[in-house]
């Protein structure tokens, strides 16, 4: 079965009837000419540009981390007297 891409309340390619499927999730169109449509092709296009700013976001989030407290926490949260590594000077065992 064939699903189409419905955008504003119409079917991108421009078939009508009351038994076509449609959607608008763009991994899910079928038809092929929903899929050269301009419509189409925008929406596919914001979804791409969305998914790298979110990749990007994330990425410089993931960077920031400062790794030397992130590690000074984990140690600290195990159990017993842990050595912290060299480097972290007036602190011999957390």
């Amino acid at each position: 079965m064939v699903t189409h891409f419905k955008i504003s309340g119409h079917l991108a390619c421009g078939h009508n009837g009351n038994n076509l499927v449609s959607t608008r999730e763009l991994n899910r169109v079928k038809c092929r000419s929903c899929r050269n449509t301009e419509a189409f092709k925008e929406a596919r296009k914001a979804e791409r540009n969305a998914a790298r700013r979110a990749a990007r976001k994330a990425k410089a989030v993931h960077s920031a981390i400062n790794w030397r407290s992130a590690w000074a926490e984990r140690l600290t949260a195990m159990a017993g007297l842990q050595r912290l590594p060299r480097g972290f000077a007036g602190q011999p065992f957390v």
